[in-house]
C-alpha cells in the first residue's frame, strides 16, 4: 500500500472511552481520539484490535502519541444499568466487532514520543490502560521532561493518573532546573492536586494535572528505595531509602547514610538534608554513632544535632 497520512473515519465513532478519571493523557473522558497513520490499518476481529502501521499518531485533547505502530484494543460497550440494549442488526450475531464498541487500551510500539504543550516523554514501548488510568513505558533511554525537572529511568516508567503517582524503576533520577538531583533504584513521586478555581469563576484547573505527562501540576514529594543519592552543586548525600519534599527542599535519609562535601564526610544511620541551604544534620541511630572526617580549610558538610 502506498504511503499516506490519513484519518480513520470508520473507526473514530467506535473509539468512545469510559467515564472520567483525571485530566491530560487520561483518555477516559468520553472525548474522541483522532488517529492518523502512513501505511496500513489492520483489523483483527478475533482479537478485537485495530493496528496502524508505518508511523502512527493518536491525538486526544492536547496530548499526542507518536509511534512506529499503534494498536487500539476494542470491546463491546456495556449497556448502563436500567437501559435496554439496542436490537441486534442482521449479521451481528457472533461478530465481536459488531455493535457499539469502545477503546479501552492503546499500545504504542517503536520510537514512542508522547507530549502535550509543556511536557514530553520518550521510550520504545508504551501501554495506556483506560480502566486503571495507568500508563507504563519501557525501553532504552526512558525520559520525561517538564518545565521544572527531568525524570529518567533504565527499566520502567509508570504513571498512575488517579493517584497522581509517577514511578521510575532502575537507576531512576529526577533532576531539577537548578541542578539538584535525586536518584534511587526505585523512585516514586507524587504530584500535588491542581489549585481549585476561584469561587464564582469558570476557570478550569491546568489540563496537565493528573496526566501521565506530569502536566502543569507541581511535584509534591518523592520516595526513594535502594542506593538513594541526593546531589546539590556542592554536596552529595546517600542512604538506603529516603523522602524529599519539593516545597521545602528538605530530605530525610535513613540507613547507611553518608554525607560528603569536598573531602569532608560524615556517616550515620539518619540525616536531614536541606538541599536549599546545603546543610545536612546527622541524626544518631540506636546502634550506630555518628562518624566524621573533617579536612582542615574545608567547610563542614554537616552539623551535629543540638542537644
Amino acid at each position: 500500500m502506498t504511503s499516506r497520512l490519513a484519518l480513520l473515519p470508520a473507526v473514530i465513532p467506535l473509539l468512545l472511552p469510559l467515564a472520567a478519571h483525571a485530566d491530560g493523557l487520561d483518555m477516559s473522558h468520553g472525548e474522541a481520539v483522532r488517529l492518523f497513520w502512513k501505511q496500513e490499518e489492520i483489523y483483527d476481529r478475533n482479537a478485537q484490535t485495530v493496528t496502524l502501521t508505518g508511523g502512527a499518531r493518536a491525538i486526544r485533547g492536547d496530548v499526542t502519541v507518536d509511534a512506529d505502530e499503534l494498536i487500539g484494543y476494542l470491546r463491546k460497550k456495556a449497556v448502563p444499568a436500567g437501559q435496554t440494549p439496542p436490537p441486534k442488526t442482521d449479521g451481528a450475531n457472533g461478530d465481536p466487532m459488531s455493535g457499539s464498541l469502545e477503546l479501552y487500551r492503546i499500545e504504542a510500539r517503536g520510537n514512542v514520543h508522547i507530549y502535550n504543550q509543556t511536557d514530553q516523554g520518550w521510550g520504545d514501548h508504551a501501554i495506556y490502560d483506560m480502566d486503571q488510568a495507568v500508563m507504563v513505558m519501557t525501553g532504552h533511554a526512558l525520559k520525561l521532561t517538564t518545565p521544572q525537572d527531568v525524570l529518567t529511568a533504565r527499566d520502567v516508567m509508570e504513571y498512575h493518573s488517579q493517584t497522581r503517582m509517577s514511578v521510575g524503576r532502575g537507576d531512576a533520577t529526577v533532576t531539577t532546573n537548578d541542578g539538584k538531583r535525586i536518584k534511587a533504584d526505585v523512585l516514586v513521586s507524587f504530584s500535588a492536586p491542581a489549585d481549585p478555581a476561584p469561587a464564582g469563576t469558570n476557570a478550569k484547573p491546568p489540563s496537565g494535572d493528573g496526566s501521565p505527562m506530569g502536566g502543569s501540576s507541581k511535584l509534591d514529594r518523592a520516595y526513594g528505595w535502594g542506593h538513594v543519592v541526593l546531589r546539590t552543586p556542592t554536596q552529595t548525600a546517600t542512604g538506603d531509602r529516603g523522602v524529599y519534599v519539593f516545597a521545602t527542599q528538605i530530605a530525610r535519609l535513613i540507613g547507611h547514610v553518608h554525607v560528603t562535601q569536598g573531602q569532608n564526610q560524615n556517616n550515620g544511620s539518619q540525616a536531614i538534608v536541606n538541599m536549599k541551604t546545603g546543610i545536612a544534620t546527622m541524626l544518631p541511630g540506636s546502634d550506630s554513632p555518628i562518624q566524621g572526617l573533617v579536612v582542615p580549610n574545608e567547610a563542614s558538610p554537616s552539623q551535629a544535632p543540638k542537644k
